[in-house]
């Protein structure tokens, strides 16, 4: 079967291995969607420090099950599946006191184990302990199933930054994400929603899908003065910026009502993951910042039933199906950003 490896930075290649052996307490998947984040994009580019190569990428797997492992209970061949990407080990006491998304001992589907981007992939038994293979519900497809993992992460952190009925909410960043976040926004009650790009381009093609309240290209317009514009002058109650970007950081603090509240939901780039912050700003308006890092075994099943019920949908956010052997046109799409959600289906 063909794969997608990993080997070094620069060095990802599409090539032929053997097809997986089901082992105890595993389960063999017949892979149906893998879809792509920015994270597959610095990886092929830079590698990661967990990776230790050769490893199949791909994270966000949804597929049908075609062989369970000695010991596996629960599962049979043609179940319909999402696996979790992150598994926590489910011992320690941050995931005994349900804080599973700061598992220091979590490990990841791509990194750690094989991933989805080939025709087959295993399950370890590590995800069936936490509870990490999930059902997918009968009117969810499997390329809507797989973005369930990433939008796992943004109900993780809107969680910790509490958006909720009335909420005036800005999101920094038009990718994937962004469109996740103002989608769920909306689902848990937000009044109004801006969205922020720098890119004109990518800006246009996210808001044609989501439809903010208000869409503001920053290379354009100061988006502190248009923000503060439209919510009367007061600010926005909850910014995320869902963007890997110091200013983004800065400006959404400066966005903020006071008593508001900022999710630092993307991260920074580990050569330059500094900002400048005003902190009497935080003191004197009784600022909120939280910081949010990838989601529960929970959060992926809160995904699936917001997919299945229809208060968020994602179908209309996949833009691009590619099959596996058209992956690498996949990942130039991500980083150009011409696309919103790319689906690998192998």
């Amino acid at each position: 079967m063909n794969v997608f490896r990993f080997y070094a930075p620069g060095d990802v290649r599409l090539e032929d291995a053997p097809e997986p052996q089901v082992g105890p307490g595993e389960v063999k998947l017949r892979v149906r969607a893998c879809s792509m984040c920015g994270t597959d994009v610095k990886i092929s580019t830079a590698g990661h420090q967990r990776i230790v190569p050769p490893r199949i990428m791909g994270h966000e797997i949804a597929g049908e099950v075609v062989e369970v492992g000695e010991g596996v209970d629960g599962w049979v061949p043609g179940d319909r599946v999402q696996v979790i990407a992150a598994i926590p080990c489910g011992t320690c006491d941050f995931c005994t006191a349900g804080a599973m998304t700061i598992c220091p001992n979590q490990v990841s589907m791509g990194y750690d184990f094989e991933g989805g981007f080939a025709p087959y992939t295993i399950v370890p038994k590590e995800v069936l302990a936490v509870d990490g293979l999930n059902r997918i519900p009968e009117n969810v497809s499997f390329a809507e199933a797989s973005v369930a993992e990433p939008f796992a992460c943004a109900i993780n952190a809107q969680e910790i930054v509490d958006v909720h009925e009335g909420d005036d909410v800005v999101v920094v960043g038009s990718g994937p994400i962004g469109c996740l976040h103002v989608r769920l926004a909306r689902a848990r009650g937000a009044k109004r929603v801006v969205l922020v790009e720098l890119s004109r381009s990518r800006l246009d093609l996210a808001s044609a899908v989501v439809n903010p309240d208000l869409a503001v290209c920053s290379a354009e317009e100061d988006p502190i003065e248009a923000v503060k514009a439209f919510f009367d002058g007061k600010g926005a109650t909850v910014v995320i910026t869902a963007a890997a970007s110091g200013a983004a950081q800065e400006q959404g603090l400066l966005m903020l009502a006071p008593q508001g509240r900022i999710s630092f939901f993307g991260g920074l780039p580990k050569d330059k993951p500094t900002i400048t912050l005003d902190s009497n700003l935080v003191h004197y308006k009784e600022l909120t910042i939280v910081g949010a890092n990838g989601s529960s075994p929970a959060h992926n099943r809160q995904a699936l039933a917001y997919i299945a019920d229809g208060s968020v949908p994602v179908a209309d956010l996949i833009t691009h199906r590619l099959p596996l052997d058209q992956i690498v046109e996949g990942i130039e799409i991500v980083r150009s950003g011409a696309g919103i959600k790319v689906t690998v289906e192998p």
